[in-house]
């Protein structure tokens, strides 16, 4: 594969302008997203809300270079640069001081904090890619510009991968911000650089002289830009959602298909033609098998599952994008080539991230998305048995019916048989709607429908049935589910891949604690010294809420206060058709909605006696609940004795480390109890859970743990031992802190639960 253009002035000059434009913009994304923590948190629908103020910005910024596009090159260099001046009164990067979003309008709040913050920059940084392509195509000897894009987009993916790699864990955030604005400042040379290049050129081009070459696109050429140009975007961010929700909660996730969506324009608008051809004539086969998994609600934290979406998405990509660059216009339509593919970009992100949440009560844009895909894709014909056969196009449109008719029989057989896996019969039909759907790739409507029925068969009736049991709701924070295990006598409920909660429905244990939270784990241990600790009176704070399971922990005089995010996890811990924890047993506990840090800021000093932090959202890190700013709140809402306790459990990450430097630096004493959980039963009522507690006072310590035990055996029963330290571990601030250090690489791999 290569990026070269025919020879002509200045050439690596243009390149470069738009490799550091693409690599700022990509660099600034996550940057951004990594300030804006200590406000909100980083629930996966907070990258999805920023990923469309970007895709916005973006078309906003390929708007402006499509107008600039009608003045001389002279003009068009003076206001862009002048542009550029005025916009960087807006560095260094920084969050606007705006108020915090009321609980339920974190989905408009986090557009407009991004608008305040960078949106001058983005704006003026994200025209230039175009521009740079038009003022290249004003030298007659410039060849086709349209290559330039993989440039464009190669820049990008690097700045995107840059960060989490290279840029977080070596610098502080104050130390990105300046770094991106002296990068910046040489965006602005290197585009004046690229101005005086073409400085003696008038327009790029003469429209009048060029509509006898080709007419301005149709309007129904132009839709067609728009709709290629939506499903991958809205794909690239049902991904995200669906993996984070459904298949596994792998850290840095995000990362990943945005990096693919970058990657897949690289080698659309290359050279590499070959390359792009033999992905596209795979595409079909490709989302067959993978996308006929979309309606599976049930991915068990499968990374061979979640490996086959992201290459889905590439697949799926390069052949649209490849397509588009097929259908793309002649120079003097550039930027309105540009100009539509962006706003499709923002179509498919507005439906992905603003409409899709507020629809639906599961990533059903996921599926959605697939069958758009299915709808729009070039279909090169795998197996052409018509033609082999020398069928009558009639004859063989009536034989594809017939398949597609049988493959309905398949799915009814698949939907009667499903036990939650593809086994046995179950597989041997899935199998046979693969095939057919192979057989009719010829005929859209028929390879489309073979999809669709492939997606009903592999789990996708029992996940759209839950839709009509009230049992399944969707935030902005995620996707929760409530099932029942008749079998077992438990309620469950799920956020995403994860337990968030259980309760025996029969009557003997309807009220005992489950889960992480049993009487043996480290908070279960806590809050029932919490009496003889501080007296009948004691004020307890709990930070999330789940199921409402620890509120069975409270006796009556004890003050207790519960911080939530999400309404409706509120809904659903005080529904007591749901679960009854909260109603039976602290009806009257106060629940303070809002993000637990700005809430507990709010708090009169010195007010809790136990603060317990268990704010996880499947597997994500609250790391602004973890930072030394963070832990500063807890411990002024503490009384001087009190006890912090922090539940750390976490298939990717190790945790300790982060809070034994911060009991180190503030000289606190610390100890963990690694609770195992029931050994050898995977449908117990118990989990196993670590927890961390966290006290300004020895003494108070040695009441809590009878002295921390320095043994062997971490896991033996009631056992407090001291935090695993680990040496020159960096404290995290809000400043600066990387994950990639604590990160399991081992549990990445093998996908354990």
């Amino acid at each position: 594969m290569t990026l070269s253009v025919p020879a002509s002035p200045r050439r690596w000059l243009f390149v470069l302008t738009i490799l550091v434009g693409s690599f700022l913009l990509f660099l600034v994304q996550p940057m951004v997203a990594r300030m804006v923590l200590p406000k909100l948190g980083g629930a996966p629908a907070v990258w999805n809300s920023a990923m469309l103020v970007y895709q916005a910005l973006l078309l906003g910024g390929y708007a402006y270079a499509h107008w600039l596009g009608r003045f001389t090159i002279r003009r068009q260099a003076a206001i862009h640069l002048g542009l550029f001046l005025v916009a960087a009164l807006w560095l260094p990067i920084g969050i606007a001081a705006i108020a915090p979003p009321a609980p339920g309008q974190e989905v408009l709040w986090v557009p407009l904090l991004l608008l305040a913050s960078i949106g001058p920059v983005f704006f003026v940084v994200s025209a230039q890619a175009p521009l740079m392509q038009r003022w290249f195509a004003a030298d007659a000897r410039a060849g086709d510009p349209y290559y330039l894009y993989a440039a464009s987009n190669l820049g990008s993916f690097a700045g995107l991968l840059s960060y989490p790699a290279l840029v977080e864990p070596s610098l502080p955030l104050a130390a990105q911000s300046w770094g991106w604005t002296a990068g910046y400042a040489l965006l602005v040379l290197l585009v004046a650089a690229s101005a005086a290049a073409r400085w003696q050129r008038g327009t790029v081009h003469d429209d009048g002289a060029a509509a006898d070459e080709e007419p301005r696109p149709a309007l129904r050429r132009q839709l067609h830009w728009l709709l290629i140009a939506a499903v991958p975007s809205g794909l690239m961010l049902s991904t995200t959602t669906h993996l984070t929700t459904d298949i596994v909660a792998m850290p840095l996730l995000w990362v990943l298909p945005l990096g693919l969506y970058l990657l897949s324009f690289v080698i659309a608008f290359s050279t590499a033609t070959r390359l792009t051809q033999i992905i596209t004539f795979t595409a079909p086969a490709v989302l067959l098998s993978v996308g006929g998994l979309a309606l599976l609600s049930s991915g068990g934290g499968s990374m061979m599952v979640a490996l086959a979406s992201l290459g889905m998405l590439f697949v799926v990509a390069v052949a649209l994008h490849g397509y588009l660059y097929h259908l793309r216009p002649a120079a003097q339509h550039l930027t309105l080539f540009y100009l539509i593919m962006s706003a499709g970009g923002v179509l498919g992100g507005l439906f992905a991230a603003l409409f899709a949440p507020l629809l639906f009560d599961w990533v059903y844009e996921h599926p959605l998305l697939v069958l758009a895909a299915a709808a729009l894709l070039p279909l090169p014909a795998l197996l052409p048995w018509d033609q082999w056969l020398k069928l009558p196009a009639a004859k063989a449109r009536a034989v594809a019916a017939l398949l597609v008719g049988f493959a309905a029989f398949a799915c009814w057989q698949m939907v009667g048989g499903w036990t939650g896996s593809l086994a046995g019969a179950t597989a041997i039909w899935g199998l046979a709607i693969f095939v057919i759907g192979l057989l009719v790739i010829g005929w859209r409507w028929a390879y489309v429908s073979a999809l669709a029925l492939l997606m009903v068969g592999v789990g996708g009736w029992d996940t759209m049935e839950e839709s009509f049991t009230g049992m399944r709701v969707r935030s902005y924070f995620g996707v929760y589910t409530v099932t029942d295990d008749g079998y077992r006598h438990q309620r469950r409920l799920a956020h995403g891949t994860t337990l968030h909660g259980l309760q025996r429905t029969d009557s003997g244990g309807r009220l005992e604690p489950t889960t992480y939270y049993g009487h043996q784990s480290g908070v279960g241990l806590t809050l029932d010294k919490a009496e003889a600790l501080a007296g009948p009176d004691a004020a307890v704070g709990i930070v999330g809420l789940g199921a409402g399971t620890l509120a069975c922990y409270r006796k009556p005089g004890q003050q207790w206060t519960i911080f939530e995010i999400d309404p409706v996890m509120v809904d659903i811990a005080r529904d007591p058709a749901k679960f009854t924890f909260l109603s039976d047993c602290a009806g009257d506990t106060p629940v303070v909605i809002g993000d637990a840090r700005l809430q507990i800021a709010k708090q009169p000093a010195g007010k809790f006696d136990v603060l317990v932090i268990d704010a996880f959202s499947s597997d994500a890190i609250p790391l602004h609940l973890l930072t030394e700013e963070a832990i500063g709140i807890y411990a002024r809402a503490l009384k001087p004795d009190g006890i912090l306790l922090v539940h750390i459990s976490n298939r990717f990450f190790d945790l300790e480390p982060v809070l034994a430097a911060e009991a180190k630096a503030r000289g606190w004493t610390a100890a963990i109890r690694m609770d195992p959980g029931p050994m050898g039963d995977d449908f117990g009522d118990l989990t196993g859970s670590n927890w961390v507690a966290l006290t300004a006072t020895p003494a108070r310590m040695r009441e809590l743990t009878g002295g921390i035990k320095l043994r062997k055996d971490r896991f033996d029963d009631g056992a407090w031992v001291p935090l695993a330290a680990r040496p020159h571990f960096t404290r995290w601030t809000d400043d600066y802190a990387s994950t990639l250090p604590i990160l399991l690489w081992k549990h990445l791999v093998g996908g354990r639960e």
